[in-house]
């Protein structure tokens, strides 16, 4: 019996490549140098698509696979497929939720605490002689007793909030509505009212069009020139011409961001703009997360394949 053949949008590390590899027809979209000649080739056999959740998979790839039955996302944000094609064909869509929450929820809190203290600057004070030279660098500011807002309160946001009670926070949070799992955390409902009440604004929504931008001039703003914005979500929650102004002229204190528009090829003004910290979308990047998606992008295959209940759906 032929394997199912799979459309792979994205490369995985070997531990993930090997077992897909031995259990299925892959066909490498993303090796693909005619992108459109390899659809038109392999899209009409292609029953599964095994994307990333920044890759996803657009309403024109999967108008290009008629047999297709299941969308497997390896990460938990699946903004980028179009699930409206899914469901007018029946099509499944799985992600990989939980399994990244702790590790995205440390590099948050690591990004606020690199950013707030100076470390990557003090890194450099000391390679670049500036210590032996001029003493000790400029004073940063504390973490601990302060407080955090945390917009989206899901698996995330929720992960990040625990953690930072063990710096004394004062809590608040944004959602639709509020979180009976969150009674010990203050409830606000106005994105710009949060950022008012917070020193650190975490944004951890998941994106929809509802959320686009949902970080505006005017949340900026009331953060202000002594707050700090840290992005481990997705970008277009962020509306970044309005970040690179507010850091330039001072009305936002700093940033920290894991994600970008069009990453990796990022706005260069992000590089000039003052008090940034940068990272190549590397919070769930620890050798345990990756592979515990990996297990369960292929867990999700298998059983969709073998007729038994997906094991984390989306639809």
């Amino acid at each position: 019996m032929p394997k199912p053949m799979i459309l792979q949008m994205g490369a995985y590390p070997s531990w993930d490549e090997t077992p897909l590899n031995e259990a299925y027809d892959l066909r490498r979209y993303f090796e693909a140098a005619d992108k459109a000649a390899f659809l038109a080739e392999h899209g009409p056999s292609v029953r599964a698509i095994a994307t990333r959740g920044e890759l996803g998979a657009s309403r024109e790839i999967i108008a290009a696979c008629p047999q297709l039955e299941v969308i497997s996302v390896y990460g938990v944000g699946y903004d980028a497929v179009d699930l409206g094609a899914c469901r007018e064909r029946g099509i499944r869509v799985t992600n990989t939720p939980d399994v990244l929450s702790g590790d995205v929820a440390d590099f948050a809190v690591t990004m606020m605490l690199a950013q707030s203290r100076g470390v990557v600057a003090g890194d450099a004070w000391v390679r670049d002689g500036s210590w032996a030279a001029q003493g000790g660098m400029p004073l940063q500011r504390r973490a601990f007793g302060r407080r955090a807002g945390i917009l989206g309160l899901g698996r995330i946001g929720f992960e990040i909030a625990r953690r930072l009670t063990g710096f004394g926070m004062q809590i608040a949070y944004s959602d639709v509505a509020p979180k009976d799992y969150a009674a010990d955390w203050s409830f606000v409902k106005d994105p710009e009212t949060l950022a008012a009440r917070s020193d650190f604004l975490f944004v951890a929504a998941a994106a929809s069009q509802e959320t686009q931008h949902i970080v505006n001039a005017r949340v900026l703003q009331a953060l202000g020139p002594e707050g700090m914005l840290i992005n481990v979500s997705r970008a277009s929650n962020v509306d970044e011409e309005a970040l690179i102004a507010a850091l330039a002229d001072g009305t936002l204190g700093a940033a920290a961001l894991d994600v970008f528009e069009g990453e990796p090829a990022l706005d260069p003004r992000f590089r000039e703009v003052p008090n940034i910290l940068l990272q190549p979308h590397q919070a769930s990047g620890t050798i345990e997360t990756r592979k515990a998606m990996g297990e369960l992008v292929r867990a999700n295959l298998a059983a969709h394949f073998a007729g038994a209940p997906l094991v984390t759906p989306v639809i």
